[in-house]
């Protein structure tokens, strides 16, 4: 029996990991990076052992380092949640010298189906050599690892080997492997995933059908299951196209199949030789604790002959500090609230005051809603992430809600390309026209002198707050009646609350501070300074870090003086394993640079100036 299981990994997966493992009674170890070091993962598991350093190469990546910490720490089993190494062979059989548990496949069907290449090639399915204008468009893919790292569309042929040398940097990267490959690109296909479990007896389970279509950078963002729409007849062909390569492989554990369902058809992706990250929209469906059960099948137990029956259907949305509406730019800060109502299950790595690092993915969180109906589970979801009480920096919540609302989706009939067509209209949202009010007066509450009102008429008082991009002037009066403002009944105000009469209707803010950031209900704002600060000016043509992060790659041969054209890629920064270009402005001559591959950057720093010609 296992009685210690360390984690090789972070976040939300490891919390999520060892939930499960305090139920079953077994004891936790995780293990962190320095800037992990106070982390929620750190702070729930029963042990943690340090890995010196920040960049997941140094760390999380470094297979000698975590098994010497499950040793030293007493674990007798390492589970590997999902990234990271959990796909590495090589880990998994250095788990397995140790002496060690293994709670995941082994190693040599995580060989077989963890490169994307090897995987295709058992499957009948030969990658694209020399391509030609007649296969565009192509996508360039990563070998190994997954969420989106190491992926380029291409359409144009003259894009194809600056594809193929980024995506080898950044697959280089994020998995320690830089292979990549060239497939066809299935335009506006659905994503579509059969969650597999098998044990070392022979059995294997199809647990049913998970759709994933709604996606951005190639990365999950929506994912449901079973999925919407798909005839009896391929269902089952995608459950057997799935069980054939488990077999094939001798697959043991949890595993997951992924295809691109196009035109009734099923087309082949890969084989995630390891946990999912959306895995819980199957066990709310199927009643399965799909950890306990990778557990169990580690020790040696049996699965029954058939998985339990599907009832329902759940939706997961992806929480993440970023801003769709500047290229999904990362976010970093700290995260002051964090609140949803407990008829979701939340999953996250993160509680409230928590900071939100720059190495690593900016997903903040899961949110996954069960209900007898896809349209009970879709509407339940969007409620509780439209009440949901989000502090800190900029996140996707307003997209998942509006997306979760689409007719596109309610209706069933998303694809891949949905954010694509959508995007624009999706995060146009301008904010509650009253919330820089409300703000403004919940204030003026704890400012306000002698009563609050003079003798003499008062002035009106005036603020100035920046919501959604837009600056927003607001003005009141102190009155011996108490805070007034033109055309609104002001009817309770107080530090944390103010109550509205807008049209005879009731509207009720609640209003939280931290420095100059307010949140008036869902909405944020920024309390602007009464005058423009004069040192806040910078050189037309300045090209500022939209996020910190780390500078990857200059163009080559870009220097000072240097020609540039307009759209011309100059320099690119990586934060949050996500990769973010940087191109000229306009066409001109690059007066200065300040970017060196290796530089750590925070947002607003200058990198460089094109001077327009």
């Amino acid at each position: 029996m296992i009685t210690s299981v360390l984690v090789a990994n972070r976040g939300e997966i490891a919390c999520r990991i060892f939930r499960t493992c305090r139920e079953l009674g077994i004891r936790t170890v995780a293990v962190h990076s320095d800037p992990d070091a106070h982390a929620l993962h750190t702070r729930v598991a029963d042990t943690a052992v340090r890995l010196p350093g920040a960049a997941p190469a140094d760390t999380y990546l470094r297979a000698d380092l975590i098994v010497k910490a499950a040793v030293a720490a007493g674990a007798d089993a390492v589970h590997p949640g999902y990234g990271f190494l959990s796909e590495n062979a090589d880990f998994a059989r250095a788990v397995l010298d140790a002496g060690l548990v293994w709670i995941g496949p082994p190693p040599a069907a995580i060989e077989a189906m963890a490169s994307k290449t090897r995987a295709k090639q058992l499957m009948g399915i030969t990658p694209l050599t020399d391509v030609t204008p007649a296969d565009l468009p192509v996508l360039v893919k990563a070998a190994a690892g997954g969420g989106g790292r190491g992926m380029r569309v291409v359409r144009r042929l003259e894009d194809l080997d600056p594809a193929l040398s980024s995506a080898r940097a950044e697959a280089a990267s994020a998995f320690g492997d830089g292979e990549v490959f060239v497939e066809p690109y299935v335009e506006d296909g659905r994503h579509v995933e059969v969650q597999i479990l098998a044990d070392t007896h022979g059995t294997v389970w199809a647990l049913g059908t998970r759709d994933c279509s709604l996606q951005r950078r190639h990365q999950k963002v929506i994912e449901e299951a079973p999925a919407p729409g798909l005839s009896d007849e391929l269902t089952r062909q995608l459950h057997d196209l799935a069980v054939r390569a488990a077999r094939a492989v001798d697959y043991v554990g949890a595993g997951t199949v992924e295809f691109l369902v196009a035109d009734g058809r099923a087309h082949f992706l890969e084989m995630n030789t390891r946990l999912q990250v959306e895995h819980p929209v199957t066990e709310a469906v199927f009643g399965l604790d799909l950890v306990a059960e990778q557990i169990r099948i580690a020790e040696g137990a049996e699965l029954d002959d058939e998985p339990p029956r599907a009832r329902g259907h759940a939706v997961e949305a992806r929480l993440y500090a970023e801003d769709p509406a500047r290229d999904w730019t990362p976010q970093t800060g700290t995260l002051h609230r964090l609140s949803l109502t407990p008829s979701v299950r939340l999953d996250t790595g993160y509680e409230s005051g928590d900071p939100i690092p720059v190495h690593y993915d900016p997903m903040l969180a899961k949110v996954v809603a069960h209900a007898p109906t896809r349209a009970e589970a879709v509407r339940k979801l969007a409620g509780a992430l439209e009440r949901a009480t989000l502090h800190g920096p900029t996140t996707n919540r307003d997209l998942l809600v509006n997306s979760l609302r689409h007719k596109e989706f309610t209706t069933g009939r998303m694809d891949t390309g949905f954010y694509d067509r959508h995007l624009a209209e999706l995060v146009g949202g301008t904010g509650d026209p009253y919330a820089p009010l409300a703000a403004a007066l919940a204030d003026a509450v704890g400012r306000s002198r002698f009563g609050g009102f003079r003798n003499l008429h008062s002035m009106p008082q005036t603020k100035r707050y920046e919501m959604a991009g837009e600056e927003h002037e607001v003005r009141y009066r102190h009155t011996r009646h108490g805070l007034e403002a033109d055309g609104v009944r002001v009817l309770h105000t107080d530090a944390s609350g103010v109550v509205l009469e807008v049209e005879g209707v009731q509207r009720k803010f609640e209003v939280s501070r931290y420095g100059d950031q307010l949140y008036v209900g869902g909405v944020s704002l920024t309390a602007l300074p009464r005058f423009a600060d004069p040192t806040a000016q910078h050189t037309p043509g300045s090209l500022l870090a939209p996020m910190p992060g780390t500078v990857v790659r200059v163009a080559d041969g870009l220097t000072e003086g240097s020609a540039v054209e307009a759209g011309q890629p100059l320099l690119w920064l990586e934060a949050m394993k996500m990769e973010h270009k940087i191109t000229a402005p306009a066409a001109g001559r690059l007066s200065e640079l300040h970017a060196v591959p290796g530089r750590q950057v925070t947002v607003g720093e200058l990198l460089a100036v094109v001077q327009p010609t």
